[in-house]
C-alpha cells in the first residue's frame, strides 16, 4: 500500500477519525489479550477510589454511562460488562441497583493499569516527545478553532 503524501489542504477529520479507530481497536486488541474489554476496566476504574471514583461509592448503570459519556462509544454495553464483572466477583450490586468494586476487582483494576504504559510505548514507538506534543497542541488549536472546548 502506498502511504499518500501528507499536505497542509488535507481533512484534518479525516486523518483523526482513523487515528481513533486504529488507536482504539488496538487499545482494545491488547486489553482482550489479558482478558478484558475497555469498558469493564473503565466500570472498575469509575468504582474504584483508588483511581477515577472521588468517594469510592457505588454508582447505578445509568450514573456510569453519564460518568463515561464523553468516552463511551456506541456499541459499549455498560450493563452486560457489568454482568460479566459480577460474574467474575469483581463488583456487587446493591438493593438499590448500585454496583460497588470488591478488593479483587480493584486487585484487577490495578493489574490491567500496570499494562497501561507498555502499550502506551508501543503506540508512540518511533515519535519524538517534541513531535508528540505538537500534535497534541494542533488537535487542541483545531478543537478551539471549531468551537470545541478542549478537556
Amino acid at each position: 500500500m502506498t502511504t499518500p503524501h501528507i499536505s497542509a489542504t488535507q481533512p484534518a477529520a479525516y486523518w483523526t477519525g482513523l487515528a481513533y479507530e486504529s488507536v482504539i481497536s488496538y487499545i482494545r486488541d491488547q486489553l482482550a489479550e489479558i482478558g478484558f474489554t475497555q469498558p469493564q476496566f473503565w466500570l472498575l476504574r469509575n468504582l474504584s477510589k483508588n483511581d477515577i471514583s472521588p468517594d469510592g461509592q457505588g454508582m447505578t448503570i445509568p450514573e456510569l454511562q453519564q460518568a463515561m459519556s464523553s468516552y463511551l462509544r456506541a456499541e459499549d454495553d455498560l450493563k452486560a460488562e457489568a454482568e460479566v464483572l459480577l460474574e467474575r466477583g469483581w463488583i456487587t450490586r446493591d438493593a438499590d441497583e448500585r454496583l460497588w468494586i470488591t478488593e479483587p476487582g480493584d486487585k484487577a483494576r490495578a493489574g490491567v493499569k500496570e499494562h497501561a504504559p507498555t502499550i502506551g510505548v508501543r503506540i508512540h514507538k518511533d515519535i519524538d516527545d517534541a513531535d508528540y506534543v505538537t500534535t497534541l497542541k494542533v488537535l487542541k488549536q483545531l478543537i478551539q478553532n471549531t468551537g470545541g472546548t478542549p478537556a
